[in-house]
């Protein structure tokens, strides 16, 4: 009778694992498994209330509505698109300062990463009527303070609209191919981060501009395939590395006088303007500049009436400075910033005039973000990897650099969105083990006020799935402890031999190893230990959030450094007792592509399998902004760009490798794939090519993602 009992024991929880189901592609690609999110949280600053966004797609119905913090009962419908005949369906929306219009975009229509042309319509609160703002697609518009003005870029030119009258002033006339008014060009969107190239000053008598002159920057040209006859081309300009910038400037543009003249700071040869600001004094520009090697940034203060410029601080380095938007300006004049000078990155508050107060967080860690100050409680809030490199808690803390507590209780990743007033904070948390969590906390005490969504829709539905546990360690590599994460089989045998999948990104300051939930990679992890695959992921040398020696150790030599950490850890893995050594896999886009390629090349007697999404295969077909704040210029450095281009030694492949890219990418041009297959089929080396027609970077757009995850998965069962 005791020996059925064991045998009953043994057998129920295999058959309960046989009733799970697996998780597939197509699930995956549809979505099904995606987390709720709360859609564009806006603080209202004239109550304790906030709005979010709320779109159904299917009904074509979008609505901007207003809830109570503290009691979570609904406040007010601010706008809905099915009650009002000239409201069209929108997808986003932006307050005026007094929060009594909003501009509504409609018909959005991608360009590049994150530009866009759109419709906008402006909703007036008080009289309950719109109007649309111009009569075609324009970009970036933003209100006056005041609400009366909206400036928008329509052709490359400046606009601005009066909101009483309808009349539109243009600002700017010579916008063309190769002049840009008030938008960044290509390389400044992608790699500084911002499209709009305008600010409002405090008071809205002045706007104050860029202007692109891209008329000496190289042409990239490529063919869209599309549905006619014939392919069309499409170019754009696109500085590659060591070739020449466009030339930026400043303008400034007075509302009363309509008198439009350049801003010169000083007798400064301006290379990058990465930031401009005003600041709360209405004459009060802040202008960020750096050099073109980004290793020296000047904050400048610019008066626009007096014409005068003055540099506030300075940051050097003997490698590179990060480009940051943490830069805020108390009543006093005073601003904080931050700064990885003392090889963290930390909180420091200047006086006015840019002299240095005190640094206000300290220690071997880094801030992450910076949420904002509370000028009655005279508390900063920010978050960090204070409990370790691959966690996010929040805190706050005094200007003095006292009285520091957790607004964040749970290890994991936490973020916050707070009130206007700072009386209240939405707080964000997800784990490895828990979807994203958005509870309403008060300031004063971070004490529950009460739940808002806990994403338990999706956590239930994941019990039907076989699910492994997705397990954090440290991997001692080439003399450091590098973060990992493993996935194993949910029936994992220690006494087995399996193959291993590695994955990884691997670019300077970037992050892969973090206690967050699911991503869509994961699920297709997930997937693959389904099908008897160990995943695991290793941050290497030259990834963030572990100190500026440890991120920029890999300067002027890109994915060397990188390279040999993910050789050794697939080598020291491959020890495991089961793990087979001889079927271990790399896979990674975009720079992660370039990774797994050279690991296969250069680790050839480690790695039996790649896969390489949209690689770069060579540094000196990328731009001039992200590639030379690394490695400088091609001229300056030829070694370093030329030593870890994998087209450079194809005779070293020896497992099994597959090539994927969009022929549409903008951003890592087919160029890199291209030189990567003709090495190859000139060396006699077999391997597999996919191409996507007229895709991007992101290699999406109708089943294209499921086709490509597809690709990979079979590619991986047979040949690994």
């Amino acid at each position: 009778m005791k020996l059925l009992k064991v045998v009953l024991f043994f057998i129920a929880p295999i058959s309960l694992f046989g009733q799970l189901k697996k998780i597939t592609n197509k699930e995956i690609w549809s979505y099904e498994f995606s987390a709720e999110k709360l859609q564009e949280i806006h603080p209202l600053s004239s109550a304790s209330q906030y709005t979010v966004l709320e779109v159904n797609r299917k009904t074509r119905v979008s609505k901007v509505v207003a809830y109570d913090y503290a009691t979570a009962e609904f406040a007010e419908e601010i706008v809905n698109s099915s009650l009002k005949v000239l409201i069209p369906f929108f997808t986003s929306y932006n307050f005026s300062e007094d929060e009594n219009k909003l501009l509504l975009e409609s018909e959005s229509e991608p360009i590049y990463r994150r530009s866009k042309r759109a419709k906008y319509y402006v909703y007036d609160r008080t009289t309950k009527k719109s109007n649309l703002l111009f009569g075609f697609k324009v970009q970036e518009p933003k209100f006056s303070p005041d609400g009366s003005k909206v400036a928008f870029v329509y052709n490359r030119n400046v606009f601005i609209k009066n909101l009483d009258s309808n009349e539109i002033n243009q600002i700017t006339t010579d916008g063309s191919d190769h002049i840009i008014n008030g938008l960044t060009d290509w390389v400044y969107e992608e790699e500084f981060g911002f499209v709009r190239a305008f600010e409002w000053n405090a008071n809205g008598t002045a706007l104050v501009f860029m202007k692109f002159d891209e008329t000496m920057v190289p042409t990239y040209s490529m063919d869209i395939i599309g549905k006619d006859l014939y392919p069309s081309p499409y170019t754009f300009k696109y500085p590659k590395a060591g070739e020449n910038n466009s030339v930026v400037s400043l303008h400034l543009y007075c509302i009363k006088s309509e008198k439009l003249s350049e801003v010169k700071l000083g007798d400064e040869k301006v290379y990058y303007i990465p930031r401009i600001k005003f600041g709360p004094d209405k004459n009060k520009l802040i202008v960020q500049t750096i050099n073109r090697h980004q290793n020296h940034l000047k904050l400048w203060t610019y008066n626009i009436e007096k014409q005068t410029a003055n540099i506030l601080l300075e940051e050097k380095e003997n490698t590179y400075v990060d480009v940051h938007d943490n830069l805020k300006f108390l009543k006093d004049e005073s601003f904080l910033w931050t700064s990885d000078r003392d090889g963290y990155n930390h909180i420091y508050h200047y006086k006015a005039d840019g002299t240095l107060k005190n640094q206000i967080t300290k220690g071997a860690w880094e801030v992450t973000s910076f949420f904002g100050y509370q000028e009655k409680t005279r508390e900063v809030y920010y978050a960090s990897v204070e409990p370790g490199s691959t966690e996010r808690a929040v805190y706050s803390i005094k200007l003095n650099g006292s009285r520091k507590r957790s607004l964040s209780p749970e290890n994991g990743t936490n973020g916050v969105a707070f009130s206007a007033d700072y009386s209240y904070y939405i707080h964000t948390f997800e784990d490895s083990n828990t979807p994203t969590q958005y509870n309403l906390r008060s300031t004063k005490t971070g004490k529950v006020i009460r739940p808002i969504e806990d994403n338990i829709t999706v956590k239930t539905k994941l019990k039907d799935y076989i699910i492994s546990e997705k397990k954090f360690s440290k991997i001692k590599v080439n003399g450091n402890n590098l973060n990992m994460w493993m996935i194993k089989p949910k029936d994992f045998d220690p006494n087995k031999k399996y193959p291993l999948l590695m994955f990884q990104y691997s670019g300077p300051g970037s992050q892969q190893v973090a206690n967050k939930w699911n991503n869509l990679n994961d699920y297709w992890h997930q997937s693959l230990a389904q099908e008897g695959y160990i995943v695991a992921c290793v941050d290497g040398r030259g990834t963030g959030f572990r100190g500026s020696k440890f991120k920029k150790v890999t300067y002027m030599k890109l994915v060397y450094f990188e390279t040999l950490d993910q050789i050794e850890a697939a080598r020291k893995l491959g020890q495991e007792t089961f793990i087979d050594e001889d079927r271990i896999g790399i896979w990674g886009w975009s720079y992660g592509g370039h990774m797994s390629t050279n690991c296969l090349l250069k680790g050839n007697d480690v790695f039996s399998l790649a896969i390489a999404v949209a690689p770069v295969t060579s540094w000196r077909f990328y731009d001039t902004i992200y590639t030379e704040r690394f490695m400088r210029t091609p001229q300056e450095n030829p070694e370093g760009y030329d030593l870890n281009s994998p087209f450079n030694y194809p005779e070293l492949l020896e497992g099994d490798y597959l090539l994927v890219h969009g022929s549409g990418d903008d951003n890592v041009h087919l160029q890199n794939t291209m030189r990567m297959a003709e090495a190859l089929v000139q060396a006699n080396k077999p391997f597999e090519l996919m191409i996507y027609p007229d895709k991007n970077h992101g290699i999406y757009g109708g089943n294209t993602r499921m086709h490509l995850y597809n690709k990979m998965t079979n590619f991986i069962l047979n040949k690994l």
